[in-house]
């Protein structure tokens, strides 16, 4: 399968296996989304000592919110410290002094770190012994593929038999879907994929949950994705502003031209006249 551009949404150190997001083409451009989405794993960790398995539990849960990390040693990122979020955290098994658990978590937390720090919490000591990556962002490993199974579907879609690599790849909008969304009118994509900004009159519908600043993605009526912005205005402004700019225009997946011109180029700028032909 021949490919211009390929990238992978985070990487997986020695002892994690899992999910790992793939991206080809225009794809790589928002690769930077799924680094930053929160993410799943189920933990194998080792305790140091015996420990009764109520104890372990309880102190687990009080590891639940907010939570102060420093990032190891051997890691890819400054050694500060910093603050990360876990929504969840449950045991699934305890044997003996291996304990089996399941966290969601934002992206960045070091599960390596949480481990260590349960341990010190506990009195014992603790390390990871086994991680696996169950969930980046919207991406599930029950949808996840093996590389040997990548392989053998490109061999038979060079056959001539595509059906296997269809199923496997999925299309980029998928990457979008943690963000909140602004679906554009038709008459204003084109203008978008010039890298002007967007106007009120140029939205279609939006979600009201849209916060001033935010990143959003900029979607086509039909569910393309067709770029991203930072939110100029709330959801409940967009709803009452006639005029303005209600997003600032981020960086553009879609070809020029995939949608008709209908925007006019001023003096200094670009500006989309998205309703031109609905006036």
């Amino acid at each position: 399968m021949d490919v211009d551009k390929i990238g992978h949404g985070g990487t997986l150190d020695p002892k994690v296996s899992g999910v790992l997001p793939i991206a080809t083409g225009k794809a790589t451009k928002a690769t930077d989304l799924v680094l930053r989405s929160d993410k799943e794993y189920v933990c194998m960790m080792t305790l140091h000592r015996d420990k009764d398995e109520a104890a372990v539990r309880r102190v687990l849960a009080t590891f639940l919110g907010d939570i102060y990390q420093l990032p190891p040693v051997r890691s890819a990122v400054k050694r500060q410290m910093r603050v990360r979020n876990v929504h969840s955290i449950k045991v699934l098994e305890m044997v003996g002094r291996d304990v089996l658990f399941r966290v969601n978590c934002d992206a960045g937390t070091y599960i390596r770190t949480l481990c260590v720090d349960v341990g010190e919490a506990l009195g014992i000591g603790a390390h990871m012994e086994d991680l696996r990556r169950t969930r980046s962002g919207s991406m599930l490993e029950q949808d996840s593929v093996t590389l040997q199974n990548l392989r053998d579907a490109v061999v038979y879609w060079k056959e001539g038999d595509e059906t296997l690599l269809r199923g496997m790849v999925k299309p980029f909008e998928m990457l979008l879907e943690p963000l909140p969304k602004i679906v554009l009118k038709d008459s204003a994509i084109d203008a978008i994929c010039h890298g002007a900004d967007l106007a009120v009159v140029g939205i279609s519908k939006h979600e009201e949950s849209i916060q001033k600043g935010q990143t959003i993605a900029f979607m086509s009526a039909k569910g393309e994705g067709v770029g991203l912005g930072i939110a100029q205005m709330g959801g409940g402004e967009m709803k009452r502003a006639r005029e303005g700019i209600a997003a600032r225009t981020d960086r553009v997946f879609m070809e020029t031209g995939t949608y008709p011109k209908m925007w006019e180029t001023g003096a200094s700028q670009k500006r989309p006249i998205a309703d031109m032909n609905e006036s």
